[in-house]
């Protein structure tokens, strides 16, 4: 379910590390079992997004949610290979195939100033991926809820998957 994305758990996150924080005007703060979490849409330097979800039933809501809206281009389902890890609703540009941070910061939208406090050390709290892995309750396998959505914004890196600035 869509929720005001003032109340999804990571609104401030993302917020203080866009490069262009006017794009959460435009996101959506999709509802999981305990809270929401934010689909943040392309845009200005921001060429593509992905969320997790728990399941697949999950995946395909929040693929569904997102297609055809603006700022959610080519929403696509990718399979997890793997039933102990999630499977990852992108949409627009894929990211680099390079493991480099600053590379995927810049694709996710992320300011100058957050990538570079990223690439210098660990972040000092829990990113999105974090969050998500408390929310989705059922975390593989089929969730209860009616409109339950699993769902996190990436993180930097693709070598350090759910790394955040």
């Amino acid at each position: 379910m869509v929720v005001p994305v003032t109340q999804a758990l990571d609104y401030t996150y993302f917020r203080d590390r866009l490069a262009d924080p006017a794009l959460l005007r435009r996101s959506l703060a999709l509802h999981v079992h305990t809270g929401a979490t934010l689909a943040v849409p392309v845009g200005g330097a921001r060429r593509g997004g992905y969320t997790s979800s728990c399941c697949l039933r999950c995946g395909l809501l929040i693929r569904d949610v997102l297609k055809g809206r603006p700022g959610f281009p080519n929403a696509r389902l990718n399979w997890s290979l793997y039933p102990n890890t999630r499977h990852v609703v992108r949409w627009g540009a894929d990211p680099p195939p390079q493991e480099d941070d600053t590379m995927h910061g810049r694709h996710y939208g992320y300011s100058e100033a957050a990538i570079a406090a990223y690439v210098a050390g660990p972040p000092d709290e829990p990113g999105a991926g974090d969050i998500a892995g408390s929310l989705c309750a059922s975390r593989g396998s089929t969730p209860a809820g009616e409109d339950a959505l699993g769902t996190a914004q990436p993180r930097l890196g693709a070598g350090r998957q759910n790394a955040t600035p």
